[in-house]
């Protein structure tokens, strides 16, 4: 109890507010100008200069050819996955420790999850364990990976930088590439994140970010795709624009298409949040560092960053020693107005999805019973 208490005293003399919040939006620059200056052009839907902008300052700063900017995260997922072929009846391999939107999006395809556990040290998806599971559960017949238990074709592995802590995804891409799976990374969390120097979403064919109101920018929400390959890019900006082909003033759709448009109004918020990203990461590399020397002072473990990887810390995250720790030290912060909050459910856990097919999900049950995000909102 003498901890919980260090922790939380510890937090408010950082953040010097009465309630904490886990990761609460900063808007310090051009918003308020953007947002008139839209309302005043009456373009605030999918159509104006600040959809255009936002895609070309996004794929600039993450590396990639191009940017698609949608309603969602989750409907960026979807529409990646369509675009590299996931159809009604594949399966798609995942980790059991994410977001539920990762699965979420898998199935809105028509697919089933397959759940692999993750390594400790990144808590993202195991390039060992992946390794593992298709060696014994899996063949290639015509370059396909079909799973002998299931006789489905595993079509696409979707790993997540948990946190923002990117996985060991050079590695993940090469087991992908032998056994003919589709890589769609899931970097909804990892904006301002690098692998090798190699920023994350951009290893696979196809990635996507999120901007939903707690991520480090935001509009409230939206999401983007980002590829470098420009067929892909043409096909995910049709798709989300209701597959209507262009014309002056007919309205003719060649395929089922969806409204996942991110309105101009959403991306002049997102170009205002974007010209204060680098000091808003260097902010709260800042902020990772007192953590991490404040841990170490009371023998809590802080996750850092994991070898190769430059981490955007979105969420600050500690490892408590046991489950009863851990909901101890939840209920005690939550009590005195410091917001912390479990990691998530595993995904196999959840009844929609507790009759997927999974490895033995040692590591991801260990620190399911652990993980406590603690405030990481932007201090300025």
């Amino acid at each position: 109890m003498e901890n919980y208490k260090k922790i939380t005293n510890f937090i408010k003399d950082i953040y010097k507010k009465d309630f904490i919040a886990l990761h609460e939006p900063v808007f310090i620059g051009n918003e308020k100008k953007y947002l008139n200056e839209c309302i005043d052009s009456t373009f605030v839907s999918s159509v104006g200069k600040y959809v255009d902008k936002f895609e070309e300052m996004l794929a600039d700063y993450v590396g990639s050819k191009y940017a698609v900017a949608v309603s969602n995260g989750t409907s960026a997922l979807f529409v990646a996955l369509k675009l590299v072929g996931v159809k009604e009846g594949d399966e798609v391999i995942t980790q059991p420790l994410t977001f539920v939107a990762t699965a979420n999006a898998i199935s809105y395809c028509g697919a089933k999850p397959v759940f692999v556990d993750v390594d400790l040290d990144t808590l993202g998806l195991s390039p060992k364990s992946l390794k593992e599971f298709l060696e014994k559960n899996c063949e290639i017949i015509d370059n396909k990976c079909i799973n002998k238990t299931t006789g489905k074709i595993i079509k696409a592995c979707v790993p997540m930088h948990t946190f923002g802590h990117p996985t060991k995804i050079d590695e993940i891409k090469e087991i992908c590439d032998k056994w003919h799976i589709e890589l769609v990374e899931d970097a909804a969390e990892s904006l301002g994140s690098f692998y090798k120097n190699k920023h994350t979403g951009t290893f696979g064919k196809v990635g996507i970010f999120s901007f939903n109101g707690n991520k480090i920018i935001t509009a409230g929400g939206g999401g983007v795709i980002v590829t470098d390959d420009e067929e892909l890019a043409k096909k995910a900006k049709h798709l989300t624009t209701t597959a209507k082909i262009p014309h002056p003033y007919e309205y003719i759709h060649d395929e089922v298409g969806y409204n996942f448009r991110m309105p101009n109004i959403n991306a002049a918020l997102l170009v205002a949040q974007m010209e204060n990203l680098d000091k808003f990461l260097e902010n709260k590399r800042e902020l990772a560092e007192k953590y991490g020397e404040f841990f170490d002072s009371i023998g809590i473990k802080f996750i850092k960053e994991p070898k190769n990887a430059k981490s955007n810390y979105w969420l600050n995250a500690i490892k408590l020693y046991n489950k009863k720790q851990r909901d101890e030290f939840l209920e005690y912060s939550n009590k005195n107005k410091v917001m912390t909050r479990p990691i998530w459910r595993l995904m196999n856990k959840l009844p929609m999805y507790n009759n997927c097919q999974r490895d033995e999900l040692k590591n991801a049950e260990y620190l399911e019973e652990r993980i406590v995000n603690i405030p990481s909102g932007v201090v300025l």
